[in-house]
Protein backbone atom coordinates (compact mmCIF):
# COMPACT_ATOMS: atom_id res chain seq x y z
CA UNK A 1 0.00 0.00 0.00
CA UNK A 2 1.40 3.41 -1.00
CA UNK A 3 1.51 6.39 1.32
CA UNK A 4 -1.42 8.02 -0.46
CA UNK A 5 -3.48 4.83 -0.32
CA UNK A 6 -2.73 4.55 3.41
CA UNK A 7 -3.78 8.18 3.95
CA UNK A 8 -7.04 7.64 2.08
CA UNK A 9 -7.69 4.40 4.00
CA UNK A 10 -7.10 6.24 7.30
CA UNK A 11 -9.42 9.05 6.20
CA UNK A 12 -12.05 6.47 5.28
CA UNK A 13 -11.94 4.98 8.79
CA UNK A 14 -12.11 8.40 10.41
CA UNK A 15 -14.50 10.27 8.13
CA UNK A 16 -16.86 7.85 6.35
CA UNK A 17 -19.63 7.90 8.92
CA UNK A 18 -19.61 11.64 9.45
CA UNK A 19 -19.41 12.32 5.72
CA UNK A 20 -22.33 10.07 4.78
CA UNK A 21 -24.43 11.37 7.65
CA UNK A 22 -23.83 14.97 6.55
CA UNK A 23 -24.81 14.16 2.98
CA UNK A 24 -27.95 12.31 4.08
CA UNK A 25 -28.97 15.31 6.15
CA UNK A 26 -28.35 17.61 3.18
CA UNK A 27 -30.03 15.56 0.45
CA UNK A 28 -32.42 13.24 2.26
CA UNK A 29 -31.24 10.47 -0.07
CA UNK A 30 -29.24 7.57 1.37
CA UNK A 31 -28.12 6.13 -1.96
CA UNK A 32 -27.03 9.50 -3.31
CA UNK A 33 -25.13 10.21 -0.10
CA UNK A 34 -23.20 6.95 -0.25
CA UNK A 35 -22.44 7.34 -3.96
CA UNK A 36 -21.12 10.89 -3.52
CA UNK A 37 -19.06 9.84 -0.51
CA UNK A 38 -17.51 7.04 -2.55
CA UNK A 39 -16.81 9.51 -5.37
CA UNK A 40 -15.03 11.80 -2.91
CA UNK A 41 -12.70 9.04 -1.74
CA UNK A 42 -12.00 8.06 -5.36
CA UNK A 43 -11.16 11.70 -6.08
CA UNK A 44 -8.83 11.73 -3.07
CA UNK A 45 -6.88 8.82 -4.51
CA UNK A 46 -6.55 10.69 -7.79
CA UNK A 47 -5.64 14.15 -6.45
CA UNK A 48 -3.75 13.68 -3.19
CA UNK A 49 -0.88 11.99 -4.98
CA UNK A 50 -0.34 15.15 -7.01
CA UNK A 51 -1.48 17.89 -4.65
CA UNK A 52 -0.48 16.21 -1.37
CA UNK A 53 -2.67 15.14 1.54
CA UNK A 54 -4.68 18.18 2.70
CA UNK A 55 -4.21 19.57 6.20
CA UNK A 56 -7.87 18.76 6.95
CA UNK A 57 -8.76 15.61 4.98
CA UNK A 58 -12.28 15.51 6.36
CA UNK A 59 -13.07 19.04 5.19
CA UNK A 60 -11.61 18.29 1.74
CA UNK A 61 -13.72 15.15 1.42
CA UNK A 62 -16.86 16.91 2.65
CA UNK A 63 -16.45 19.76 0.17
CA UNK A 64 -15.79 17.36 -2.70
CA UNK A 65 -18.73 15.10 -1.81
CA UNK A 66 -21.05 18.07 -1.31
CA UNK A 67 -20.13 19.46 -4.73
CA UNK A 68 -20.79 16.05 -6.31
CA UNK A 69 -24.21 15.98 -4.64
CA UNK A 70 -24.99 19.49 -5.89
CA UNK A 71 -24.01 18.50 -9.42
CA UNK A 72 -26.22 15.42 -9.28
CA UNK A 73 -29.16 17.43 -7.95
CA UNK A 74 -28.74 20.14 -10.58
CA UNK A 75 -29.06 17.49 -13.27
CA UNK A 76 -32.33 16.28 -11.80
CA UNK A 77 -35.26 18.62 -12.45
CA UNK A 78 -37.39 16.81 -9.88
CA UNK A 79 -34.93 17.72 -7.11
CA UNK A 80 -35.22 21.50 -7.44
CA UNK A 81 -36.60 21.98 -3.95
CA UNK A 82 -33.85 19.90 -2.40
CA UNK A 83 -31.24 21.81 -4.35
CA UNK A 84 -32.54 25.08 -2.98
CA UNK A 85 -32.41 23.70 0.57
CA UNK A 86 -28.85 22.45 0.15
CA UNK A 87 -27.64 25.68 -1.42
CA UNK A 88 -28.80 27.70 1.59
CA UNK A 89 -26.58 25.79 4.01
CA UNK A 90 -23.84 27.98 5.46
CA UNK A 91 -21.01 25.55 4.69
CA UNK A 92 -19.96 21.95 4.17
CA UNK A 93 -18.88 21.45 7.80
CA UNK A 94 -22.21 22.51 9.28
CA UNK A 95 -23.65 19.90 11.64
CA UNK A 96 -27.23 19.54 12.84
CA UNK A 97 -28.27 20.82 16.24
CA UNK A 98 -28.48 17.80 18.51
CA UNK A 99 -30.32 19.69 21.23
CA UNK A 100 -30.57 18.14 24.67
CA UNK A 101 -29.56 14.58 23.78
CA UNK A 102 -26.50 14.72 26.04
CA UNK A 103 -24.51 12.63 23.54
CA UNK A 104 -21.21 14.47 23.02
CA UNK A 105 -19.37 12.12 20.65
CA UNK A 106 -20.07 12.60 16.93
CA UNK A 107 -19.96 8.90 16.03
CA UNK A 108 -22.15 7.84 18.97
CA UNK A 109 -24.66 10.60 18.19
CA UNK A 110 -24.94 9.37 14.64
CA UNK A 111 -25.51 5.80 15.83
CA UNK A 112 -28.43 6.94 17.96
CA UNK A 113 -29.68 8.91 14.96
CA UNK A 114 -29.62 5.86 12.66
CA UNK A 115 -31.27 3.51 15.17
CA UNK A 116 -34.77 4.92 14.65
CA UNK A 117 -37.51 2.81 16.30
CA UNK A 118 -39.69 2.99 13.17
CA UNK A 119 -37.31 0.46 11.60
CA UNK A 120 -36.92 -3.15 12.63
CA UNK A 121 -33.97 -3.80 14.94
CA UNK A 122 -32.15 -5.69 12.20
CA UNK A 123 -32.64 -2.83 9.74
CA UNK A 124 -31.40 -0.26 12.27
CA UNK A 125 -28.31 -2.25 13.01
CA UNK A 126 -27.53 -3.09 9.40
CA UNK A 127 -28.01 0.49 8.19
CA UNK A 128 -25.81 1.87 10.96
CA UNK A 129 -23.05 -0.64 10.25
CA UNK A 130 -23.19 0.23 6.56
CA UNK A 131 -23.55 3.99 6.92
CA UNK A 132 -21.35 4.82 9.89
CA UNK A 133 -18.94 1.93 10.32
CA UNK A 134 -18.33 1.54 6.60
CA UNK A 135 -18.76 -2.24 6.69
CA UNK A 136 -19.54 -3.78 3.32
CA UNK A 137 -22.89 -5.36 2.56
CA UNK A 138 -21.13 -8.73 2.44
CA UNK A 139 -19.62 -8.27 5.91
CA UNK A 140 -22.99 -7.29 7.34
CA UNK A 141 -24.69 -10.23 5.61
CA UNK A 142 -22.19 -12.65 7.17
CA UNK A 143 -22.82 -11.12 10.60
CA UNK A 144 -26.55 -11.85 10.17
CA UNK A 145 -25.92 -15.23 8.52
CA UNK A 146 -27.89 -14.35 5.38
CA UNK A 147 -26.88 -14.18 1.69
CA UNK A 148 -25.38 -10.90 0.54
CA UNK A 149 -28.19 -10.36 -1.98
CA UNK A 150 -30.76 -10.71 0.81
CA UNK A 151 -29.01 -8.14 2.97
CA UNK A 152 -28.71 -5.75 0.01
CA UNK A 153 -32.48 -5.90 -0.47
CA UNK A 154 -33.11 -5.34 3.24
CA UNK A 155 -30.84 -2.29 3.27
CA UNK A 156 -32.62 -0.88 0.23
CA UNK A 157 -36.05 -1.40 1.80
CA UNK A 158 -34.92 0.31 5.01
CA UNK A 159 -33.59 3.33 3.12
CA UNK A 160 -36.83 3.61 1.15
CA UNK A 161 -38.87 3.42 4.34
CA UNK A 162 -36.88 6.28 5.84
CA UNK A 163 -37.36 8.33 2.67
CA UNK A 164 -41.04 7.55 2.11
CA UNK A 165 -42.05 8.01 5.76
CA UNK A 166 -40.08 11.23 6.06
CA UNK A 167 -38.22 9.98 9.13
CA UNK A 168 -36.03 12.87 10.33
CA UNK A 169 -32.29 12.23 10.38
CA UNK A 170 -31.45 13.73 13.78
CA UNK A 171 -30.53 12.58 17.25
CA UNK A 172 -33.47 12.33 19.69
CA UNK A 173 -33.62 14.16 23.03
CA UNK A 174 -32.22 12.41 26.10
CA UNK A 175 -35.55 11.00 27.31
CA UNK A 176 -36.01 9.11 24.01
CA UNK A 177 -32.52 7.58 23.89
CA UNK A 178 -33.49 4.37 25.78
CA UNK A 179 -35.79 3.22 22.96
CA UNK A 180 -32.78 3.29 20.64
CA UNK A 181 -30.22 1.81 23.03
CA UNK A 182 -30.84 -1.80 21.96
CA UNK A 183 -29.94 -0.95 18.38
CA UNK A 184 -26.81 0.95 19.39
CA UNK A 185 -25.66 -1.94 21.60
CA UNK A 186 -26.18 -4.38 18.73
CA UNK A 187 -24.18 -2.14 16.38
CA UNK A 188 -21.25 -1.94 18.82
CA UNK A 189 -21.41 -5.70 19.43
CA UNK A 190 -21.26 -6.56 15.72
CA UNK A 191 -18.64 -3.89 15.06
CA UNK A 192 -16.43 -5.45 17.73
CA UNK A 193 -17.08 -8.96 16.41
CA UNK A 194 -16.01 -8.00 12.89
CA UNK A 195 -12.79 -6.64 14.34
CA UNK A 196 -12.25 -9.60 16.69
CA UNK A 197 -12.83 -12.24 14.00
CA UNK A 198 -13.11 -10.74 10.53
CA UNK A 199 -15.63 -12.39 8.22
CA UNK A 200 -13.31 -12.34 5.19
CA UNK A 201 -9.90 -11.24 3.97
CA UNK A 202 -6.23 -11.82 4.66
CA UNK A 203 -6.37 -10.79 8.32
CA UNK A 204 -8.27 -12.38 11.18
CA UNK A 205 -8.00 -9.32 13.44
CA UNK A 206 -9.03 -5.74 12.68
CA UNK A 207 -7.85 -3.76 15.71
CA UNK A 208 -9.18 -0.49 14.30
CA UNK A 209 -12.73 -1.85 14.63
CA UNK A 210 -12.30 -3.42 18.07
CA UNK A 211 -10.62 -0.27 19.37
CA UNK A 212 -13.41 1.97 18.08
CA UNK A 213 -16.11 -0.34 19.47
CA UNK A 214 -14.47 -0.30 22.92
CA UNK A 215 -14.08 3.49 22.81
CA UNK A 216 -17.74 3.99 21.97
CA UNK A 217 -18.85 1.42 24.55
CA UNK A 218 -16.94 3.32 27.23
CA UNK A 219 -18.69 6.54 26.20
CA UNK A 220 -22.05 4.79 26.26
CA UNK A 221 -21.54 3.46 29.79
CA UNK A 222 -20.74 6.99 30.98
CA UNK A 223 -23.83 8.31 29.18
CA UNK A 224 -26.03 5.54 30.63
CA UNK A 225 -24.44 4.41 33.92
CA UNK A 226 -27.69 2.74 35.03
CA UNK A 227 -27.96 0.53 31.93
CA UNK A 228 -26.42 -2.84 32.94
CA UNK A 229 -26.41 -4.23 29.41
CA UNK A 230 -24.19 -1.37 28.23
CA UNK A 231 -21.79 -2.15 31.08
CA UNK A 232 -22.03 -5.86 30.31
CA UNK A 233 -21.19 -5.26 26.67
CA UNK A 234 -18.11 -3.23 27.58
CA UNK A 235 -17.07 -6.00 29.99
CA UNK A 236 -17.46 -8.60 27.23
CA UNK A 237 -15.37 -6.56 24.81
CA UNK A 238 -12.55 -6.01 27.30
CA UNK A 239 -12.29 -9.66 28.35
CA UNK A 240 -12.31 -10.81 24.72
CA UNK A 241 -9.88 -8.12 23.59
CA UNK A 242 -7.45 -9.13 26.36
CA UNK A 243 -6.70 -12.37 24.49
CA UNK A 244 -5.79 -10.79 21.14
CA UNK A 245 -1.99 -11.12 21.53
CA UNK A 246 -2.29 -14.89 21.94
CA UNK A 247 -4.78 -15.61 19.16
CA UNK A 248 -2.11 -15.63 16.45
CA UNK A 249 1.42 -16.97 16.77
CA UNK A 250 4.56 -15.13 15.65
CA UNK A 251 4.01 -16.39 12.10
CA UNK A 252 0.44 -15.07 11.98
CA UNK A 253 -1.12 -18.52 12.30
CA UNK A 254 -4.36 -19.04 14.21
CA UNK A 255 -4.00 -20.54 17.71
CA UNK A 256 -7.04 -22.29 19.22
CA UNK A 257 -8.24 -21.16 22.65
CA UNK A 258 -7.03 -24.30 24.42
CA UNK A 259 -3.53 -23.92 22.92
CA UNK A 260 -3.06 -20.21 23.57
CA UNK A 261 -0.15 -18.97 25.69
CA UNK A 262 -2.12 -17.42 28.52
CA UNK A 263 0.88 -15.47 29.76
CA UNK A 264 0.24 -13.25 26.72
CA UNK A 265 -3.27 -12.39 27.88
CA UNK A 266 -3.74 -8.86 29.25
CA UNK A 267 -4.67 -9.61 32.87
CA UNK A 268 -5.36 -5.96 33.68
CA UNK A 269 -7.92 -5.76 30.88
CA UNK A 270 -9.51 -9.02 32.05
CA UNK A 271 -9.64 -7.67 35.60
CA UNK A 272 -11.33 -4.46 34.47
CA UNK A 273 -13.86 -6.43 32.46
CA UNK A 274 -14.71 -8.74 35.35
CA UNK A 275 -15.13 -5.78 37.72
CA UNK A 276 -17.52 -4.15 35.26
CA UNK A 277 -19.43 -7.41 34.88
CA UNK A 278 -19.84 -7.76 38.63
CA UNK A 279 -21.13 -4.18 38.86
CA UNK A 280 -23.66 -4.87 36.09
CA UNK A 281 -24.85 -8.14 37.62
CA UNK A 282 -25.49 -6.43 40.96
CA UNK A 283 -28.36 -4.60 39.29
CA UNK A 284 -30.08 -8.01 38.90
CA UNK A 285 -31.20 -7.40 35.31
CA UNK A 286 -29.04 -9.90 33.49
CA UNK A 287 -29.31 -9.73 29.72
CA UNK A 288 -27.56 -11.37 26.79
CA UNK A 289 -24.45 -9.18 26.88
CA UNK A 290 -23.93 -9.77 30.58
CA UNK A 291 -24.34 -13.52 30.07
CA UNK A 292 -21.81 -13.52 27.25
CA UNK A 293 -19.43 -11.51 29.44
CA UNK A 294 -19.88 -14.11 32.19
CA UNK A 295 -18.94 -16.84 29.70
CA UNK A 296 -15.87 -14.86 28.62
CA UNK A 297 -14.96 -14.41 32.30
CA UNK A 298 -15.01 -18.19 32.82
CA UNK A 299 -12.32 -18.43 30.16
CA UNK A 300 -10.45 -15.36 31.37
CA UNK A 301 -10.20 -16.60 34.97
CA UNK A 302 -8.90 -20.08 34.03
CA UNK A 303 -5.13 -20.24 34.49
CA UNK A 304 -4.95 -23.04 31.91
CA UNK A 305 -7.31 -24.80 29.53
CA UNK A 306 -7.86 -27.75 31.89
CA UNK A 307 -9.17 -25.44 34.64
CA UNK A 308 -11.95 -23.99 32.48
CA UNK A 309 -15.36 -24.46 34.11
CA UNK A 310 -17.11 -25.90 31.07
CA UNK A 311 -20.17 -27.00 33.03
CA UNK A 312 -20.78 -23.44 34.16
CA UNK A 313 -20.26 -22.24 30.59
CA UNK A 314 -22.80 -24.79 29.32
CA UNK A 315 -25.33 -23.55 31.90
CA UNK A 316 -24.74 -19.94 30.89
CA UNK A 317 -25.23 -20.79 27.22
CA UNK A 318 -28.45 -22.55 28.15
CA UNK A 319 -29.72 -19.40 29.87
CA UNK A 320 -28.57 -17.27 26.94
CA UNK A 321 -30.46 -19.54 24.55
CA UNK A 322 -33.60 -19.13 26.65
CA UNK A 323 -33.39 -15.32 26.45
CA UNK A 324 -32.29 -15.01 22.79
CA UNK A 325 -32.90 -18.30 20.95
CA UNK A 326 -30.16 -18.77 18.38
CA UNK A 327 -28.62 -21.66 16.48
CA UNK A 328 -25.17 -20.13 17.02
CA UNK A 329 -25.73 -20.07 20.78
CA UNK A 330 -26.86 -23.71 20.62
CA UNK A 331 -23.69 -24.60 18.73
CA UNK A 332 -21.59 -22.97 21.42
CA UNK A 333 -23.55 -24.79 24.11
CA UNK A 334 -22.88 -28.07 22.32
CA UNK A 335 -19.14 -27.30 22.40
CA UNK A 336 -19.30 -26.57 26.12
CA UNK A 337 -21.16 -29.84 26.78
CA UNK A 338 -18.61 -31.71 24.70
CA UNK A 339 -15.77 -30.19 26.68
CA UNK A 340 -17.47 -30.94 29.99
CA UNK A 341 -18.81 -34.46 29.29
CA UNK A 342 -16.80 -35.64 26.30
CA UNK A 343 -17.16 -35.26 22.51
CA UNK A 344 -19.66 -38.10 22.35
CA UNK A 345 -22.05 -35.96 24.41
CA UNK A 346 -21.75 -32.88 22.20
CA UNK A 347 -21.68 -34.50 18.77
CA UNK A 348 -25.42 -35.43 18.60
CA UNK A 349 -26.31 -31.82 19.38
CA UNK A 350 -24.09 -30.62 16.54
CA UNK A 351 -25.56 -33.23 14.19
CA UNK A 352 -29.07 -32.03 15.03
CA UNK A 353 -28.10 -28.44 14.22
CA UNK A 354 -26.63 -29.57 10.91
CA UNK A 355 -29.82 -31.45 10.07
CA UNK A 356 -31.94 -28.37 10.89
CA UNK A 357 -30.30 -26.38 8.09
CA UNK A 358 -30.13 -23.23 10.23
CA UNK A 359 -26.37 -22.80 9.87
CA UNK A 360 -25.87 -23.97 6.31
CA UNK A 361 -23.14 -21.47 5.38
CA UNK A 362 -21.63 -21.02 8.85
CA UNK A 363 -18.15 -22.52 8.68
CA UNK A 364 -17.88 -23.07 12.43
CA UNK A 365 -20.62 -25.73 12.27
CA UNK A 366 -18.63 -28.23 10.13
CA UNK A 367 -15.42 -27.08 11.86
CA UNK A 368 -16.93 -27.96 15.24
CA UNK A 369 -18.22 -31.28 13.97
CA UNK A 370 -14.76 -32.03 12.55
CA UNK A 371 -13.06 -31.24 15.84
CA UNK A 372 -15.38 -33.51 17.82
CA UNK A 373 -14.88 -36.33 15.31
CA UNK A 374 -11.12 -35.80 15.53
CA UNK A 375 -11.26 -36.16 19.30
CA UNK A 376 -13.20 -39.40 18.81
CA UNK A 377 -10.48 -40.60 16.39
CA UNK A 378 -12.99 -40.84 13.52
CA UNK A 379 -10.47 -39.41 11.09
CA UNK A 380 -12.16 -40.07 7.78
CA UNK A 381 -15.40 -38.37 8.85
CA UNK A 382 -13.42 -35.56 10.47
CA UNK A 383 -11.52 -34.97 7.23
CA UNK A 384 -14.77 -34.63 5.29
CA UNK A 385 -16.04 -32.01 7.75
CA UNK A 386 -12.74 -30.13 7.68
CA UNK A 387 -13.03 -29.95 3.88
CA UNK A 388 -16.57 -28.59 4.19
CA UNK A 389 -15.42 -25.98 6.71
CA UNK A 390 -12.47 -25.07 4.51
CA UNK A 391 -14.82 -24.25 1.64
CA UNK A 392 -16.79 -21.87 3.87
CA UNK A 393 -14.07 -20.16 5.93
CA UNK A 394 -13.68 -16.46 5.16
CA UNK A 395 -10.15 -15.48 6.23
CA UNK A 396 -6.75 -16.81 5.28
CA UNK A 397 -5.64 -17.62 8.88
CA UNK A 398 -8.79 -19.71 9.36
CA UNK A 399 -8.25 -21.55 6.07
CA UNK A 400 -4.63 -22.30 6.93
CA UNK A 401 -5.64 -23.61 10.36
CA UNK A 402 -8.27 -25.91 8.85
CA UNK A 403 -5.80 -27.08 6.20
CA UNK A 404 -3.35 -28.08 8.92
CA UNK A 405 -6.06 -30.04 10.73
CA UNK A 406 -7.08 -31.70 7.47
CA UNK A 407 -3.47 -32.73 6.84
CA UNK A 408 -3.32 -34.25 10.33
CA UNK A 409 -6.33 -36.40 9.52
CA UNK A 410 -4.74 -37.55 6.27
CA UNK A 411 -1.50 -38.36 8.06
Amino acid sequence: MTGIEAAVADAFRQEWGRLVATLIRMTGDWDLAEECAQDAFAAALAHWGTDGVPHRPGAWLTTTARNRALDRLRRSKTEAVKLQEVATLSGPDELPDYGDSGVSDDRLRLMFTCCHPALTLEARVALTLRTLAGLTTGEIARAFLVPEATMAKRLTRAKHKIRDAGIPYRVPPAHLLPERTGGVLAVLYLLFNEGYAASAGDDLLRPDLTGEAIRLARLLTRLMPDEPEATGLLALMLIQDARKAARLDDDGELVSLEDQDRSRWDLAEIGEGIALLEAALRRQRAGPYQLQAAIAACHGEATNARDTDWRQIALLYGELSRIVPSAVVELNRAVAIAMADGPEAGLPLVENLAASGQLTDYYLLPATRADLLRRLDRKQEAAASYREALDLAGTEPERRYLSRRLAEMAG
